[in-house]
């Protein structure tokens, strides 16, 4: 079982609109039949106020271009006898079609309230009832007063159908029910209490607008000041209740300067995510059906270049490793010579040559570009006549800290090191006592050769 879960960037070209193939909606009313709904609500039985606005909203459907209605029945087939329940009393009685709200009336008007509260169940043998479709949109709408009855787990059974993508969020309308019931099916998707019979009448409504609107939002990405101008970054949204993709893509301005207007279905709830470096989110986005939406990610950027003016021999896939000032985790392992998008605000960088160079408090200003320059490095030859065990050390302040270790399989190499005062110590193979080590001192100057030799 599949439906579309897509959302259709509408673009613009050359003026012309080009539109995604229209998406069928198929909505299927789950209808709780249980002995439960002959109980007075108000001025009535519960199951004659239901039966009157539901025959209502399928009049106001019949006909819509691109609409599917079904209707699949609960609690209607056997009655509670001796405390024994019929936890398979849950049956299709309209399949899902064009203009068959007729059907779904009549069928309403029969049903007699006798049995059970299979929720679970019923969601289940639902999403059988939604054939293969590549686009389509399926909602289920579920009209209950009661809890679950047959020891089964009902927000397990939505959670498992939303995840394979064969039903979207169901819609839960609870009948006059208390806290602790309200409580129980809030799991299952987006719930409305309907605490009155009028209130009743506006959940519906509800309902089934956010079933049928078209609705649109764009995501402004801010600079520093407010301004929707960022922009050509990658954009992920996710379903916000099962995490799942729903769209990536990469943001645009159009001609005019805007954002591009994007289609996004109002049942859902979002997670966006830019992927600006570090990347920005927001969560639990909720889309106001039939209205355009603004959604603002705040995204200040400007550019950092960390320059060293060599052969590129001297560069030698350097990188810098890039952080927010005074945090651990790497934004980004940056190539030298290579500007690079960041978010605004103050990095430090380690960049990884030897020995490491550290350069802390780097500002990134809206729009402009930051330049950090670091010295070419100098040629250390070391020459030997047998290979031995040893290191080399820079010394500052008479402290000496490890730079790299001499490979002891080879008695000519050569390093490239940066700019300072150095030591070397090492021990041929052959030497197997202490004193025999040689300690060698040295400069390296930027951009020529020093040789050592042992």
């Amino acid at each position: 079982m599949k439906y579309l879960l897509r959302i259709a960037l509408f673009l613009l070209i050359s003026g012309n609109g080009l539109m995604a193939q229209q998406e069928v909606t198929r909505i299927l009313f789950v209808f709780d039949a249980s002995n439960s709904m002959n109980a007075r609500w108000q001025t009535q039985r519960k199951i004659e106020v239901a039966r009157k606005l539901l025959k209502q909203s399928v009049d106001e459907l019949q006909g819509k271009e691109n609409l599917q209605l079904g209707l699949r029945v609960y609690g209607h087939q056997s009655s509670i006898n001796d405390g024994e329940q019929d936890c398979d009393d849950t049956k299709l009685e309209v399949p899902l079609g064009y203009r068959n709200g007729n059907y779904i009336k009549k069928k309403i008007d029969e049903v007699q309230c006798k049995g059970t509260t299979p929720i679970a169940r019923s969601l289940e043998k639902a999403a059988t009832d939604f054939s293969d479709c590549e686009n389509c949109r399926n909602v289920i709408i579920l009209i209950t007063d009661g809890i679950e009855a047959c020891d089964e787990d009902p927000c397990a059974v939505a959670r498992a159908l939303q995840a394979k993508n064969i039903i979207l969020k169901p819609f839960v309308i609870g009948i006059g029910i208390d806290l602790e019931m309200m409580a129980s099916l809030q799991c299952i998707g987006n719930f409305y209490d309907a605490a009155s019979e009028d209130n009743f009448a506006q959940v519906l409504n509800i309902v089934i607008t956010q079933a049928l609107n078209s609705t649109t939002a764009q995501i402004n990405l801010l600079n520093i000041n407010k301004k929707p101008l960022e922009t050509n970054v990658p954009i992920t949204i996710y379903d916000n209740r099962t995490h799942e993709i729903m769209y990536n893509f990469v943001h645009t301005l159009n001609h005019l300067g805007n954002p591009d207007t994007l289609f996004l279905d109002p049942i859902f709830d979002y997670d966006v995510v830019a992927h600006t470096l570090p990347s920005v989110s927001k969560k639990g986005i909720k889309i106001t059906p039939g209205i355009h939406n603004i959604i603002g990610l705040e995204t200040p950027q400007g550019d950092l270049e960390i320059r060293m003016n060599g052969r590129p021999s001297d560069i030698n896939g350097i990188k810098a490793i890039v952080r927010q000032a005074d945090k651990f985790e790497t934004v980004y392992a940056q190539d030298l010579n290579k500007r690079i998008t960041y978010l605004v605000g103050t990095y430090d960088l380690e960049i990884l040559t030897l020995p490491r160079t550290y350069i802390n408090d780097v500002k990134i200003n809206q729009s402009t570009t930051t330049s950090v320059e670091i010295p070419v490095p100098g040629v250390l030859l070391v020459k030997s006549i047998m290979a031995g065990f040893g290191a080399i050390m820079s010394e500052e302040n008479n402290i000496l800290t490890y730079v790299v270790s001499l490979d002891p399989n080879v008695s000519n190499q050569s390093f490239d090191l940066q700019p300072g005062k150095y030591r070397l110590v090492y021990r041929s193979k052959n030497s197997k006592e202490a004193l025999f080590s040689i300690e060698k001192k040295f400069e390296i100057t930027s951009g020529r050769s020093t040789s050592v030799q042992l």
